[in-house]
C-alpha cells in the first residue's frame, strides 16, 4: 500500500491534518491503535481559539460547534473572596468557545468518513521506519495479519505517549519539563454552570475551576496532592470542598449533582525539541504538553496543524521544501509562547507547598496588579484568546 502522508493518531490532531491534507489534494492514512469508541470516549478540555474554529469552519467541520458553542467575551479571576472579570473581546476584539474535545473530534471523524478517506482503527504495532531517508515507510498490525504502507513524510500526531516520538533516536531529541507538584481533580455533572464564563479561583485552600460544557452540564476542578486517591473523594466531599473555596455569590448559585465523570489529572510542560525529523513530523500532545490552566492544549494541536499542513501543501504544489525545513521553528515559538502563559498562569493561581506565606502574597499582589493595570489585563486576554497562527 502506498500514500503520501501517514498519520498516526486519530485524534483532533491528526484528523483536522487528515482533513487539511485531503483539502489540498495531498492523500493520507489515519493509523489509530485504538477503537473510535475509545477515542471519543476520552473526556478533555473543551475551550476553542477563534483560529481553532476558524480550521474546523474550514474543513467542513465547524457547523455544529457554530451552532452548540458558547461563546465567551471573558472570563473571572477569584481571589480575597471576590470576582474580577476581565474583559477579553474588549481588549482583544476575539472570544473564546466552549465546546468539547469529544465534541470536536465527533465533528471531524463524521468529516472524514463523508470524504471516504482511509482510517485503520485498532492498528496494532504502529511502527514508523526509515524516517531517515527519501523512502520512510509505516508498519502496524490488523486482525493478526502485518501491513507496510510507504509513503513521503510521517505525521506523528499519536499524543505524549505514542510511538512517534518514541522512535526517534535520544540523541537527536532534547526534552524539556516541569512536573507539578499537584494535579486536578475533576467531575463533570449534569447540572447548570454556576457562572456564565468561567472563574478561575486562588484560594488559601488550593486552586479551583468552575466551567461548564453546556447550559445544562458543568465541569469543576480542585488542585490536590498527585498522590491523592480518587476514592477518597466521593461527590458529597467534592461539593464541600468546592464551596469552601469559591466566593459566596458561587456558592449560593451552586447547583450539586451525581458527577458522571471523575477523574484526577497530574500537571506538567514538557516540549521536545526540534519536532521534525528527516521525513517525520510531531504535531499535539506528541511534541509538547501544557497544563490545562490556560486552556491551550487542543488549540496549539490545532495550530502545530495548521503550520504541517501548509507546508506539505508548498512542498507538493510548489515543489518546495521551504515550509517543511522551516516547520519546526515556527511551531516552536509559538509553543514556547503559550508554554510560558500556561506556566504563568499556573504559577499565579496555584497553592505551592515549598513556597509559604512568601508566595502566595506575591500570587496575591500579581492578581491585584492584573485586574488593576489595563495593560496587563490586555496582556493576559491576547495570550488566552490565542496569538496569531
Amino acid at each position: 500500500m502506498r500514500t503520501q502522508v501517514v498519520i498516526i493518531g486519530a485524534g483532533p490532531a491528526g484528523l483536522l491534518l487528515g482533513q487539511l491534507l485531503h483539502l489540498y489534494g495531498i492523500d493520507n492514512i489515519i493509523l489509530e491503535r485504538q477503537t473510535g469508541e475509545y477515542v471519543l470516549g476520552r473526556i478533555r478540555a473543551g475551550l476553542l481559539e477563534e483560529g481553532t474554529v476558524s480550521l474546523l469552519d474550514k474543513v467542513g467541520a465547524g457547523a455544529r460547534a457554530r451552532r452548540e458553542g458558547l461563546v465567551h467575551h471573558g472570563v473571572e479571576l477569584a481571589f480575597g473572596g471576590a470576582r474580577h472579570r476581565i474583559d477579553m473581546h474588549g481588549a482583544t476584539g476575539k472570544t473564546v468557545m466552549i465546546y468539547g474535545q469529544t465534541e470536536v473530534t465527533l465533528d471531524l471523524m463524521n468529516a472524514r468518513k463523508a470524504s471516504g478517506q482511509i482510517s485503520v482503527y485498532q492498528a496494532a504495532d504502529v511502527t514508523p521506519l526509515d524516517f531517515d531517508t527519501d523512502r520512510p515507510r509505516v508498519t502496524y498490525v490488523k486482525d493478526g495479519v502485518t501491513h507496510e504502507i510507504a509513503c513521503d513524510f510521517i505525521a506523528g500526531c499519536d499524543g505524549f505517549h505514542g510511538v512517534s516520538r518514541a522512535s526517534v533516536k535520544p540523541s537527536a531529541i532534547q526534552t524539556f519539563e516541569r512536573v507539578y507538584p499537584f494535579g486536578w481533580l475533576g467531575i463533570l455533572s449534569e447540572t447548570p454552570p454556576v457562572s456564565p464564563e468561567l472563574i478561575y479561583v486562588n484560594h488559601a485552600r488550593g486552586f479551583a475551576l468552575c466551567t461548564m460544557r453546556s447550559h445544562t452540564r458543568s465541569r469543576y476542578y480542585l488542585q490536590c496532592p498527585l498522590d491523592d486517591d480518587i476514592r477518597n473523594w466521593p461527590d458529597e466531599r467534592f461539593w464541600d470542598e468546592l464551596k469552601q473555596r469559591i466566593d459566596r455569590k458561587a456558592v449560593d448559585n451552586l447547583v450539586t449533582g451525581p458527577s458522571i465523570e471523575k477523574s484526577i489529572a497530574p500537571l506538567r510542560s514538557f516540549v521536545a525539541e526540534p519536532m521534525r525529523f528527516g521525513r517525520m513530523f510531531l504535531a499535539g500532545d506528541a511534541a509538547h504538553i501544557v497544563p490545562p490552566t490556560g486552556a491551550k492544549g487542543l488549540n496549539l494541536a490545532a495550530s502545530d496543524v495548521h503550520y504541517l499542513s501548509g507546508a506539505l501543501r508548498e512542498y507538493y504544489d510548489e515543489k518546495s521544501s521551504a515550509g517543511i525545513d522551516g516547520y519546526s521553528a515556527k511551531a516552536l515559538s509559538r509553543v514556547w509562547k503559550a508554554v510560558r502563559f500556561s506556566w504563568w498562569m499556573t504559577s499565579m493561581l496555584h497553592k505551592f507547598p515549598d513556597e509559604g506565606e512568601f508566595g502566595a502574597r506575591i500570587q496575591l499582589a500579581e492578581l491585584n496588579y492584573l485586574v488593576g493595570s489595563k495593560a496587563a489585563s490586555a496582556s493576559l486576554s491576547e495570550n488566552y484568546v490565542g496569538l496569531p497562527f
